[in-house]
């Protein structure tokens, strides 16, 4: 049967993949809440944070072995389930912050397998015999279904918890209601790859190859350490001159820079070239940018500056996700995708960090220098990306690569 005759179903993985993301970001505008309606000291509030990394880093590690053992269909069904019992945990965690930390390392878990498991599904989805669609659109497809994810579920969010009745239950039941939707429709699709019909495959191979090492390495912590900069620093500089408009920034500035990463995704299909890398190298650019405007929003402590960085580090953060998602399908073979994409998307959550690193280092040296340090280290990494990026792709590469359009 042509890829004309069937039904269309990457949009239901793509949607499991949203709803992950929602819960992952839900919680990101909440933390002013947290502080200082739950009383929680910030100490507590940074450990709620790390509990989502726990959960999040060894399951993407982890992730090529239990695909290659249960299937992609048990794995993300899997992923889908546990990102809504964790929103059901942190909708009763009010009763203790053992609630909390258990919802937030489930979250991570659910993040990581809806990274690492749905980005393959959905490629393979979008390819013969399921779907025609252009070499190159089920990363544009899997990121964008991240990317509207993190960004809308920080949203609401933080609108239910700013105006809303039940600020600490209302926003995780309602990602509770959209997940719920979705499960009974991801079971009914079709599984690409079964498990348990070969072994995990060693991606030794792929994460050697010099152009993993030299050009998706020194981008790939940018990914979510710009955003981390965006969302969790840029309010904070602010926050004397916002009032009791706090949360509501946070979220305005959550949502540009989300926002403006999704829409910036498709002109990052259009850049990728295998020749150069280009669409790395543009990110990276962008990023350099972003960095720069935030130092001057440091220095003058202007929200609207602040917005601006953001929006800029967003549309940074919203190329490089998918150049590196094209770098990495081309680099793999079918079955070290899902494993390598787990490795990819654990290195771009080192950059996670970045705001609690700077938060402590702040105390000795003021957020301007601190970012502007950054923004020699991003022009450096974009030399050395640029310098290399006619690095030759493997021949043996599971993708072909991708098509212009």
């Amino acid at each position: 049967m042509s890829a004309d005759a069937l039904p269309r179903r990457w949009p239901v993985v793509a949607a499991a993949m949203f709803c992950c993301g929602w819960g992952g970001n839900q919680f990101t505008p909440l933390l002013s809440m947290y502080r200082d309606t739950g009383g929680y000291s910030v100490a507590v509030v940074d450990a709620f944070l790390g509990a989502y990394v726990v959960g999040l880093v060894p399951t993407l590690l982890l992730a090529g072995r239990a695909v290659a053992r249960w299937g992609r269909r048990p794995s993300m069904v899997a992923g889908t389930v546990a990102s809504l019992v964790a929103s059901v945990l942190l909708a009763v965690g009010a009763e203790g912050p053992v609630w909390i930390f258990a919802g937030r390392f489930a979250t991570g878990t659910a993040v990581a397998i809806a990274m690492a498991v749905g980005s393959t599904w959905v490629k393979e989805l979008s390819e013969p015999p399921y779907d025609d669609a252009p070499a190159g659109t089920g990363a544009r497809r899997a990121a964008l279904a991240l990317t509207l994810g993190f960004g809308l579920g920080a949203g609401v969010a933080g609108v239910l918890a700013q105006w809303g009745p039940w600020p600490m239950e209302l926003p995780y039941v309602v990602h509770v209601v959209l997940t719920a939707a979705v499960l009974p429709l991801l079971v009914r699709v079709p599984e690409t790859v079964p498990g348990g019909t070969r072994r995990p495959a060693p991606i030794a191979r792929a994460v050697r190859h010099p152009r993993f090492l030299r050009v998706v390495v020194p981008m790939a912590p940018w990914i979510f350490g710009s955003a981390g900069v965006a969302y969790a620093i840029m309010p904070q500089l602010v926050g004397d001159r916002l009032g009791s408009w706090g949360l509501a920034y946070s979220t305005l500035v959550t949502v540009a820079t989300l926002g403006t990463g999704a829409a910036v995704q498709p002109i990052a299909k259009r850049l990728d070239r295998t020749t150069d890398a280009r669409a790395v190298v543009v990110s990276m650019i962008v990023m350099s940018g972003g960095l720069a405007l935030s130092v001057v929003a440091a220095v003058v402590r202007s929200p609207w500056v602040a917005l601006g960085a953001a929006v800029v580090l967003g549309g940074a953060y919203g190329i490089a996700v998918v150049a590196g998602l094209l770098e990495i399908q081309r680099l793999a073979r079918p079955e070290e995708l899902a494993g390598l994409t787990g490795v990819y998307y654990a290195l771009a959550y080192v950059g996670f960090l970045l705001p609690a690193v700077l938060a402590v280092v702040a105390h000795v040296v003021g957020y301007p220098w601190l970012l502007g340090a950054l923004v020699l280290v991003a022009v450096a990494g974009t030399v050395t990306i640029a310098s290399s990026s006619r690095t030759r792709l493997p021949v043996t590469a599971g993708a072909a690569p991708a098509r212009m359009g």
